[in-house]
């Protein structure tokens, strides 16, 4: 995946994991808001790597 693809992933995912987070919080599930803390930390580590890779990029096109 590119950097933009990553960094677009990684908010969906964070959004959808919060949702989830919520869901599970007002439906009282546990199994739930634990899948979206999963999915929110997912997300978090894919918008890194996309900015990772938008560091690297930059620094290779200085060179």
């Amino acid at each position: 995946m590119g950097s933009t693809s990553d960094k677009i992933s990684g908010a969906a995912n964070q959004v959808a994991g919060k949702a989830k987070q919520a869901a599970g919080k007002a439906t009282d599930n546990d199994k739930l808001r634990a899948e979206g803390k999963g999915q929110e930390v997912k997300g978090k580590v894919q918008s890194a790597t996309g900015k990772a890779k938008d560091a690297v990029k930059g620094a290779v096109d200085r060179m």
